[in-house]
């Protein structure tokens, strides 16, 4: 069962009210990327445990208004954030996130996306044209924010707080991730930005193993269809030489990581092929690019096949025909050249003002490489507007030439629509994708598995997805409890070990082997003040227990009782006695009672041992109304006799009888045996009965 609608807080409460079956229902948010593209952070809650994915900022927004919506949750409930790759949309606002609110749980990235992380947000502070008091987060927050980022290798299984988590390979950049979560046999796949399309140097992204039951998924180009690499490589070739080849020159406004790698790895290809071109300048325009390029070089285990063998040979990542450019003070702008420059999105920085420069010139082309998010000055020139504002307010034509080229490594529909159909999600979730694209690609999916029931969601910003889950509580019975399977109803008795949501059944003996846990046996021993008769003692438990042995046996003679085989009571001194039992609930009860008896009775002995006589006396008089009433049904005249004897009458014979010695005295020696034996078998069978 599944629902969508709007949340007015998800602000963890201090206590519950919910109705049984919300134990298991879970929750997911969009706190952005909902109908949208940028600042992706997805919230979700189950069985009380919480979870975000990704912590990005918008690019075409500056301030507080790039992150998603934090005010709509409580971060100091959220136990663990996953990071899946470093774009600024998806990892940008983490320095704010864990230094200037509450959160205090665990944040997940891989290993490159850590490395890079680093650099690009160091970047992204320094090309920031806002004002201080919009700035977010500086240098030292993202310098605090990497002690608190943990690393997790792909493949690897981590548990936190009994969610757990592991990840895919996502293709996209280095580094990016698939998250894959487990709260109590409940799965979610996440796949953040993901390709399943090999290209230079990344991997394709995986297909999990086995199908999640929700699949958060991007939904970035919709229903479009991406060209074929090698035609959309020719393209881009086609229009740099031409561009050039005719005194111009090329702006490529890139991610200083990611992307840009890509490109620089054709160019770099395509201008060892050409030597007319050789003395045409390539630059990566970064003030990270001698360090993004250390990174790369790093992590050239984590790329594919391809660059791997070339990296036996020589590396890749050493261009012959590009050269660094830290800002635009040190280029000569004198002639055709190609440069890539960050931001991508044209909003500021070095891109920005290279494209102020040249926008003007019929010659000179800027070729949009990726994927560009509405509101920036990038997606505005796609549709090829007739003037421009600069960055001094001044508006002036646009001649320049504008190409969208997307080596964008986001799933197109034919990989989206692959994707679910091998893994077969009975829900989806639509996120990180413009309204318009997301509408049209949830209608066709729609479509497609319209013989299967499959839900398909799309949720806005703040919009909840409610779902409900029936969670059974299963046990693995492992070790030597799994060595026979158990007949039909038969009892299988172990000790029920629960980590986080997962329980096992093992016997004590295999406890410290399948888990962290030994068992061990207390003893516990306490003495209490008591001077009175040992006897009184054992009289009062008599009353309350069953089962008050004295054992033949006592060590040193010592007066000893055992209460229900479980608490040893001994008299080892004439001022206090003592307890022994071996700690376990049932024995912490009776030792408890006992203590409470013998305190008792130490608050008035006196009426204790007046309550004993008067027990005693009630006891004796009971048995003889008893031996009086069964010889009365044996004999028939029975009456009482002088000194507490009874006198029986059968026939003319008449019998003396001592009920308490048990002697008979008789002339009739018949009658005398008859009685005699009456006498015994009635006192053996009073005898155990407490009266």
């Amino acid at each position: 069962m599944a629902s969508t609608g709007a949340a007015p807080s998800l602000k963890r409460k201090d206590s519950f009210s919910a109705a049984s079956r919300e134990g298991d229902q879970l929750i997911i948010t969009p706190l952005g990327a909902g109908n949208e593209v940028g600042r992706s952070c997805v919230y979700m809650s189950y069985k009380n445990k919480t979870i975000l994915f990704d912590c990005g900022i918008h690019p075409a927004y500056s301030g507080m208004a790039a992150l998603p919506y934090f005010d709509e949750i409580d971060p100091s409930t959220i136990d663990v954030l996953l990071v899946t790759h470093f774009h600024l949309d998806h990892a940008a606002s983490l320095p704010y996130f864990l230094e200037k609110t509450t959160f205090k749980g665990k944040v997940f990235m891989t290993h490159a996306t850590k490395a890079i992380y680093r650099l690009l947000l160091s970047d992204y502070v320094k090309v920031s044209k806002v004002s201080v008091e919009d700035m977010l987060y500086d240098e030292g927050d993202i310098v605090r924010s990497m002690d608190k980022i943990e690393v997790i290798d792909f493949h690897q299984t981590v548990e936190v707080n009994g969610i757990r988590f592991w990840c895919y390979t996502a293709g996209h950049v280095l580094g990016a991730a698939m998250f894959m979560v487990d709260i109590a046999g409940l799965r979610v796949l996440y796949t953040g930005d993901y390709s399943r399309e090999e290209d230079r140097h990344l991997r394709a992204a995986e297909t999990p193993q086995f199908s999640p039951d929700i699949c958060i998924i991007e939904s970035t180009y919709g229903v479009q269809l991406h060209q074929p690499r090698t035609v959309r490589e020719k393209r881009f070739t086609d229009v740099v030489h031409n561009t050039v080849a005719s005194g111009g020159r090329v702006l490529i406004p890139a991610f200083a990581l990611g992307r840009a790698q890509e490109l620089l790895l054709i160019l770099d290809e395509y201008w060892s092929a050409h030597p007319e071109l050789h003395n045409i300048p390539i630059y990566y325009a970064s003030p990270l690019a001698k360090r993004c390029m250390a990174v790369y070089q790093t992590y050239i285990n984590a790329m594919n096949e391809r660059i791997r063998s070339q990296f036996e040979g020589s590396n890749p990542f050493d261009f012959k025909h590009i050269s660094p450019l830290k800002s635009i003070e040190n280029f000569e702008d004198v002639g055709p050249s190609v440069v890539m420059a960050s931001p991508s999105g044209l909003q500021s920085g070095l891109s920005r003002q290279l494209f102020d420069i040249w926008c003007q010139d019929k010659k000179n082309a800027c070729i949009i490489p990726g994927y560009v998010v509405e509101g920036t000055l990038a997606k505005t020139i796609i549709n090829e507007p007739k003037d421009v504002t600069l960055m001094n307010g001044l508006t002036v034509p646009l001649n320049m030439q504008v190409h969208y080229i997307s080596f964008s490594a986001h799933a197109d529909f034919a990989q989206t629509s692959a994707f679910l159909k091998e893994l077969m999600p009975p829900n989806i979730i639509l996120v990180h994708g413009e309204a318009n694209e997301m509408g049209r690609l949830k209608q066709k999916l729609i479509t497609q598995f319209s013989n299967q029931n499959v839900k398909i969601m799309s949720p806005k910003n703040c919009q909840t997805v409610e779902m409900y889950f029936n969670s059974e509580k299963m046990a693995k019975a492992i070790g030597r409890l799994a060595e026979k399977t158990p007949e039909v109803g038969e009892i299988v008795s172990g000790l029920l070990v629960k980590k986080g949501f997962t329980y096992q059944i093992m016997a004590p003996e295999d406890l410290p082997v399948f888990s962290q846990l030994s068992t061990g046996n207390i003893t516990q021993r306490i003495s209490i003040p008591y001077s009175g008769a040992f006897s009184v003692i054992k009289h009062r438990l008599l009353q309350i227990y069953e089962s008050v042995e004295s054992p033949d046996d006592a060590e040193d003679q010592v007066p000893t009782l055992i209460v229900h085989e479980r608490v040893t009571v001994k008299q080892e001194a004439s001022t206090y006695v003592t307890l022994l039992w071996s700690s376990d609930p049932m024995s912490d009860m009776v030792s408890d009672s006992v203590v409470a008896v013998i305190m008792n009775i130490n608050r008035d002995p006196s009426k204790a041992i007046a309550s004993e006589a008067r027990m005693k006396e009630e006891t004796e008089r009971t048995a003889e109304k008893v031996v009086s009433a069964l010889l009365v049904s044996l004999f028939g005249n029975v009456k009482a006799g002088e000194e507490g004897k009874m006198v029986v009458t059968v026939d003319g014979n008449v019998a003396h009888v001592d009920s308490k010695s048990g002697d008979v005295e008789c002339e009739n020696e018949g009658l005398k045996e008859r009685v005699r034996t009456a006498l015994r078998r009635i006192q053996s069978a009073i005898k155990p009965i407490p009266l």
